[in-house]
């Protein structure tokens, strides 16, 4: 078993570099990115989808569905992190790091409120997994996805495990990760938790020359 975790496709707020409010959809670019990852991923046995319920994770969610024949389970744990009064202003106009470490925007999450939510929705997603006879699909954001691989994934070799700053910076839109289960000598002495081992990192191949480019990674959200 996998988990196959996921981007949502790009959206209007993307490629005008605003900070996304919930309710932005998927631009028909992004429709086209979704479609290519579909297609990808129809020879591969997956079980389940389980998408956040903001409007561009479960669009992309959606087409994923068409294609697999699959329902999709709606989380509002793996929403982006709410960046409350901030939403939708352009990039240009922010006078804060939106992602510097003490940053906490005005009616939105601090980061120590983002992570403990992301950590409730990886508990989910861990039970889900393990009582699965093939993958699951996990559609969500890019500061989700970055959680996840910093907090609870063992990173491909060579990767520094200290923080998020090891982290590639840009996941492209539909960007798709793999995670499965690790071997024993690979987890931590005395864990009784199994360990994922990402195989596949931030992977948009299925885009080809439509592949997005750095300015559409986490800044992007």
């Amino acid at each position: 078993m996998s988990i196959y975790l996921i981007r949502h496709g790009e959206t209007p707020g993307n490629r005008d570099r605003i900070v996304q409010i919930p309710e932005t959809p998927l631009s028909d670019r992004g429709l086209d990115q979704a479609g290519r990852l579909a297609r990808r991923l129809g020879g591969h046995p997956i079980r389940h989808i389980l998408a956040s319920d903001q409007a561009r994770a479960a669009m992309t969610a959606q087409v994923l569905s068409g294609s697999l024949g699959l329902e999709v389970e709606s989380e509002p744990l793996l929403q982006e992190r709410n960046f409350g009064d901030l939403r939708g202003t352009p990039y240009a106009e922010l006078k804060e790091d939106l992602f510097g470490e003490g940053f906490a925007p005005p009616g939105g999450e601090t980061w120590e409120e983002f992570h403990e939510r992301v950590d409730r929705a990886w508990e989910k997603i861990e039970r889900l997994a393990l009582g699965l006879d093939g993958h699951l699909a996990v559609v969500t954001h890019g500061l989700v996805l970055h959680s996840l691989a910093a907090r609870h994934l063992l990173l491909p070799e060579g990767a520094d495990q200290g923080g998020e700053s090891s982290l590639p910076r840009s996941i492209g839109n539909t960007a798709l990760t793999i995670a499965e289960i690790a071997e024993i000598a690979e987890q931590a002495p005395g864990e009784e938790a199994p360990a994922w081992r990402v195989v596949l990192l931030a992977c948009t191949e299925h885009l080809g020359s439509a592949s997005p480019g750095a300015e559409e990674g986490i800044t992007g959200i």
